[in-house]
């Protein structure tokens, strides 16, 4: 048994279902089963869209450490069992949560509404979380930054974090501060207006050389 070194401080968690746990789990009784649903429900968290949905050739075989067979039974026992729902659309294949979202995804598909093959599949390798873009971008963590990290990835969309991180750095303005306030500009006032600079610069200002002086000085 190669053994684990443990989890870090820095990683992002993904939302699991509380039926998985109250149900699911003590009833799927087989290993391939057990893990594309687990990798199902991991996947599909770092995909954006209304409707999401996996192929057979998303599941990762490294990762998942079995072959194309057992992602392929297992996947197969999931849809008998209802916790995934399979489609087809041409000669492709794909795996939806059966949940609402995931039924109406099924509806979509059929109907040629929504084509899975043209949404995005990145991987959720390819997308940082927070704390490596601040590590990368600000400088090394620290337990109170790391609080404010974790606190930030529940009030914002994830998907904006790389984009005002880069701002930050673009502007030479290395803070985690700055980036909080594109961030809760976007939040308050839509996306749209991460393109006012002048009001994000009110904001940073209202940190910097207000009343939060002491505190940004900290991070």
């Amino acid at each position: 048994m190669k053994t684990f070194k443990g989890f870090a401080d820095t990683e992002s968690f993904t939302q699991f279902p509380d039926t998985f746990f109250h149900q699911l789990l003590k009833e799927i009784d087989e290993t391939a089963e057990l893990k594309v649903t687990l990798y199902f429900l991991w996947r599909v968290q770092h995909m954006d869209g209304p409707f999401r949905a996996l192929s057979k050739m998303d599941f990762d075989m490294k990762e998942l450490g079995f072959g194309a067979d057992e992602i392929t039974s297992g996947l197969e026992k999931a849809v008998r069992r209802g916790s995934l729902l399979k489609v087809k659309k041409g000669s492709h294949v794909y795996f939806l949560l059966n949940s609402p979202r995931g039924r109406a995804g099924v509806q979509a598909i059929e109907s040629g509404k929504w084509n899975p093959a043209v949404a995005d599949s990145t991987s959720p390798m390819d997308r940082p979380n927070i704390f490596r873009l601040y590590e990368e971008n600000i400088g090394p963590l620290t337990p109170l930054v790391a609080d404010m990290l974790k606190e930030a990835e529940t009030l914002y969309r994830e998907e904006w974090f790389e984009e005002a991180f880069t701002i930050a750095v673009k502007n030479n303005i290395r803070k985690w501060r700055y980036v909080e306030a594109i961030l809760n500009r976007w939040k308050e006032n839509g996306r749209d207006e991460r393109k006012d600079q002048q009001n994000i610069g009110k904001d940073f200002k209202r940190y910097t050389e207000g009343e939060f002086t002491e505190y940004f000085k900290r991070d």
